[in-house]
């Protein structure tokens, strides 16, 4: 990739007169990351030492075109990209799937935390999307059997591009279907399972941020009148599909935490609990089978 020169200097005054039209500065920056080369710890050294020159990977001009549409049109910049950093990889992301998120990351280490790289088991990633879970669930148990499951054709096409690219050798397999419907061949052999399902309660889903809202799918959004449609469905039918002392881990809305963790306890799971996410708020509740 061709490399272009710039003076410290022409970098600042162009990120200050970009800014001044709108947009964080923490989404500048990230452009500048991905997009540019230049990473923020580079660009905290070139805020207190304007006087040195830095290479780009692309134009100042590229990336103002993207920032401009990025603000114009309310497009996230993940989907300008089209790509997005999450754990250690580099995912491929559209408009086919949620982007995302880091929070998500800490369902990876909850299932980190009871599991290590030696599981023999299966694991399943329901609603899988760009197949972010499923990338690392492959990356992290290297010798067990994964099943990716999505209810959106354009989603599956996504996650198998990034597991081809990133995951290349693992043992994943990809299912059309919804949740647990097309992994009833493999029901009561499953040991891990995760999901990030769509929990915005419709109410909800009107008043979300226009760059989430008319971006990323609402069938990965929407929840229901409670958000809770997905987790009864999921639930309701986890005892039947898990083996004895399996796990089942789900994120969900910031203001589910009771209701879903009483869902998990009425249908018979134990060792019930939550975890939260980095802001503090409990977002993840787990259970593992009887």
């Amino acid at each position: 990739m061709e490399t272009l020169e710039f003076s410290g200097e022409e970098i600042l005054f162009w990120r200050k007169k970009l800014l001044s039209n709108g947009g964080r500065a923490v989404d500048l920056d990230w452009l500048l990351d991905l997009g540019g080369g230049l990473q923020w710890g580079e660009l905290q050294k070139l805020l207190i030492d304007p006087s040195q020159s830095l290479t780009l990977d692309q134009s100042l001009d590229y990336l103002a075109s993207l920032w401009q549409e990025h603000i114009d049109k309310q497009i996230p910049l993940q989907h300008l990209l089209g790509r997005c950093p999450w754990r250690d990889f580099e995912l491929e992301v559209s408009s086919a799937a949620l982007i995302p998120r880091q929070e998500t990351e800490i369902l990876m280490e909850l299932a980190l935390t009871r599991f290590d790289k030696n599981f023999l088991g299966l694991w399943a990633d329901l609603g899988t999307g760009s197949g972010a879970l499923a990338v690392d669930l492959a990356r992290s148990f290297p010798h067990a059997e994964g099943h990716a499951v999505d209810c959106s054709q354009a989603a599956l096409s996504l996650a198998s591009r990034n597991l081809k690219r990133l995951a290349p050798l693992s043992n994943v397999h990809l299912h059309l279907g919804s949740w647990w419907q097309p992994l009833r061949p493999w029901w009561g052999k499953i040991g891990l399972v995760l999901a990030n399902p769509p929990y915005i309660p419709t109410a909800v889903l009107n008043r979300l941020d226009p760059i989430v809202r008319d971006n990323e799918p609402h069938l990965a959004l929407c929840g229901g009148p409670d958000g809770l449609n997905a987790f009864r469905k999921i639930i309701g039918r986890a005892s039947k599909a898990i083996v004895n002392n399996g796990w089942l881990m789900l994120e969900h809305h910031h203001d589910q935490s009771d209701p879903v963790l009483e869902l998990l306890i009425k249908a018979g799971f134990k060792d019930v609990c939550y975890a939260k996410d980095l802001d503090g708020i409990k977002r993840f509740a787990l259970g593992r089978n009887k």
